[in-house]
């Protein structure tokens, strides 16, 4: 019997990954890219290095809202630029192939339920933390058909100003973006730092990974900063806690590598903050698939025909 093959395409506010992935969840090459203006055209072009007769389909996570009638993204405050294009169209005329569309969050949960921690887990909320803050929901094993855009609940009434429009979300006070935007405006505002050694003094260079590891090296300024995120994180985790009572919490993304202080600190506000039978139920652990989730969990969606 031939191998069956699908592509998975995870299409994020910062990179676009893109996978060669079997039906047994091998992933036998990948491309990752940043996700660059000419967004369609790096598309096409990276499925194109990876396609052969041998794939089933393509299977696409993308960060926004999605009107699934159309196969289009709607709305995608950190990826504004796709909004309202065919994209699933242009490569099922491309390639004569069926495409499935996606919420980036969404598919991660399935990769997850599919290949990684999740394996295990009836229910579970997967957080990826990254650019933005999104959300998938695995409900009795399976992916719960909603929104899911946790990174958009409030967190504060009258709060800061989102990139979605809102004030007080979650993903404006958590986010890598949020986290950057704090660290900027102490600077500019004569804090006192071991960041401004960083990116040869130009501290609008600076990444979340400069801030942790100088959080690592004792630096005050980068250490208040990942605590107080990770305050606002546990806000979030406990509300969802609260509303879906889940196994586990499942956290994936770039930020999850600031374990120590920023995740850790968001441990302990949650179980402040939820109920203790509630709190004592739930598992909150990283995922164990890292920058593949996506990927594997788009291809996963063309295998079980769900979401066509």
């Amino acid at each position: 019997m031939k191998k069956k093959y699908a592509i998975g395409i995870d299409l994020g506010g910062t990179h676009l990954r893109v996978g060669l992935i079997s039906e047994e969840g091998e992933i036998v090459q990948k491309i990752k890219m940043p996700s660059s203006e000419n967004i369609v055209e790096s598309l096409v072009q990276s499925v194109r290095d990876l396609f052969s007769d041998t794939v089933e389909g393509i299977g696409m996570g993308v960060a926004g809202l999605i009107d699934r009638e159309r196969r289009i993204v709607t709305e995608s405050p950190n990826l504004s630029r796709i909004e309202g294009l065919d994209i699933a169209g242009t490569l099922r005329n491309t390639f004569s192939l069926p495409v499935v569309l996606e919420n980036d969050a969404n598919v991660a949960a399935v990769g997850e339920k599919w290949m990684g921690e999740g394996k295990t887990f009836k229910d579970f909320v997967l957080l990826t933390l990254g650019t933005g803050i999104g959300g998938g929901i695995i409900h009795n094993h399976g992916l719960m058909d909603v929104s899911a855009e946790i990174g958009h609940m409030s967190i504060m009434a009258n709060g800061k100003h989102c990139s979605c429009g809102n004030y007080g979300c979650l993903e404006a006070y958590a986010s890598a973006r949020a986290i950057l935007s704090h660290a900027t405006a102490s600077l500019e505002d004569s804090a006192e730092s071991a960041l401004r050694e960083c990116c040869k003094g130009n501290i609008y260079k600076l990444t979340p990974e400069d801030i942790y590891k100088a959080a690592l090296d004792g630096d005050t300024l980068s250490r208040e900063i990942l605590r107080e995120a990770g305050r606002y994180l546990g806000v979030g985790i406990s509300n969802l806690i609260h509303v879906f009572s889940p196994d586990a919490i499942i956290l994936a993304g770039g930020l999850i590598g600031a374990w120590n202080i920023f995740i850790q600190e968001a441990i302990k506000e949650a179980s402040r903050r939820t109920f203790k039978q509630l709190f004592e139920k739930v598992r909150i652990l990283p995922s164990s698939l890292g920058d593949d989730a996506g990927i594997l969990g788009a291809s996963h969606l063309v295998f079980t025909c769900q979401r066509t």
